[in-house]
């Protein structure tokens, strides 16, 4: 593999992940300035973002500890929030199955939303990379997501109260996923999962602290997983 060609994977990764930028910016601004009007310190706001790196998972957490919930409910929530990160890991592995593993330690501590989806879909796309050619991939794909996480929640956490309501900052988070989701629903499982956590979710709204959420997302995991053996398996 020539140095020209891990250039240019590097930043086909980098490329399309550049449009994401678009809804990541308002998306950390948002938790930047409801971390700081939450009473979080600069400092702690940031360590959040730097440490955790995981936007829904942050902004739950967040939530419900200005909701004064208690304690266990906030880390199960947010766990459970993240658990997509434990499918989107084993997703990932049967294309580094070689990687060494502080590449793979470093792929975990940046796995997001943007480049699974976005590294799942190349590494279908292109069965003939190699696994440095993957990896590459992925971190071009990470280049212009993290850094621009970081910045946007520091600009939310210095300037937020100088933002206007006006600019509803918090469109950000459901046209996100909107993005990453609606491009995977390929499979009868998918949209069998996706149905049913939106069913579920708006038919418990009513539960305290969003719990509902997190029966929803239970029950969309288990759709889909019997929707896919009845169908004789992943396909």
């Amino acid at each position: 593999m020539t140095t020209e060609t891990t250039k240019s994977i590097f930043w086909k990764g980098a490329r399309d992940a550049a449009p994401f930028i678009l809804v990541v910016g308002p998306f950390a601004v948002l938790f930047g300035v409801v971390a700081t009007e939450a009473g979080l310190e600069i400092a702690a706001t940031m360590s959040f973002s730097v440490f955790v790196i995981a936007g829904a998972a942050q902004l739950t957490a967040l939530q419900l500890l200005v909701d004064q919930a208690p304690t266990v409910i906030v880390l199960v929530s947010a766990l459970a929030v993240n658990l997509r990160m434990a499918m989107y890991s084993a997703s990932l592995t049967p294309y580094l199955t070689t990687v060494p593993f502080w590449q793979r330690a470093l792929v975990a501590a940046f796995l997001v939303d943007q480049n699974y989806a976005l590294s799942v879909l190349r590494f279908e796309q292109n069965p003939h990379w190699s696994m440095p050619q993957r990896v590459i991939y992925y971190f071009g794909t990470t280049a212009p997501v993290a850094p621009m996480w970081y910045a946007f929640t520091l600009i939310g956490a210095l300037v937020g109260s100088a933002i206007p309501k006006s600019f509803a900052l918090d469109f950000a988070v459901p046209i996100a996923f909107l993005a990453l989701v609606t491009p995977m629903l390929r499979t009868p499982a998918h949209v069998a999962a996706a149905l049913v956590s939106i069913l579920v979710a708006l038919a418990l709204a009513f539960l305290p602290y969003n719990l509902g959420l997190l029966v929803a997302g239970l029950l969309a995991m288990a759709t889909g997983a019997e929707v896919e053996r009845r169908m004789g398996g992943p396909r």
